[in-house]
């Protein structure tokens, strides 16, 4: 079962992010083979200070997924704010590190889109060889339809944003997002 995990930073955490940086990788490094995308989103004016860390990851249940969000150590130790925690569909049944693309050629973007009614942008777009990560954000049984999340490959915010018909989402957010990892 795929999941989508985003630890958004909780402000002034910077510092207790930085002092836990090598811990937070160690604790990725032992699901290296479960993940299917990872990175910190970033401050828009910057696109250097860390605002939350994407993990999308592939773990036999629900379960594991929770213990996953909770036990990484930037969430234990205060971190977080919050955590989005969904089910996923891996609709382009690939990993970032399989994107064409590489991680250094371009900007990124993080694009979550929360559901307002109809399952919307099921399908992968046509025509999109910038999209790094997508899928569909699902409920804990993964039946019902709650949002899209992409990682995107874009010249700004606006473009990245336009992977999702704006019409069909109650909101959508639009981050700067890296590749993650160990330097």
């Amino acid at each position: 079962m795929e999941f989508f995990v985003y630890h958004r930073d909780r402000p002034g955490s910077m510092p207790l992010r930085y002092e836990l940086l090598e811990e937070h990788w160690s604790y990725m490094d032992r699901f290296a083979k479960e993940l299917i995308a990872r990175g910190p989103t970033l401050m828009a004016d910057d696109a250097e200070t860390a605002t939350g860390s994407v993990h999308i990851v592939d773990l036999p249940d629900a379960s594991a997924a929770r213990a996953f969000a909770f036990e990484e150590p930037g969430y234990q130790a205060g971190v977080y704010r919050d955590v989005l925690l969904r089910r996923w569909r891996n609709k382009l049944g690939r990993t970032m590190w399989d994107f064409p693309g590489g991680r250094t050629d371009g900007r990124r973007f993080l694009v979550l889109g929360f559901g307002a009614g109809e399952a919307a942008d099921l399908a992968v777009p046509s025509g999109r060889d910038d999209l790094i990560a997508y899928g569909p954000l699902l409920s804990d049984d993964g039946a019902t339809w709650v949002g899209t999340a992409a990682l995107v490959r874009a010249s700004d915010e606006h473009k990245a944003g336009a992977v999702l018909t704006e019409d069909r989402y109650a909101s959508i957010e639009v981050h700067p997002w890296e590749f993650g990892g160990r330097r």
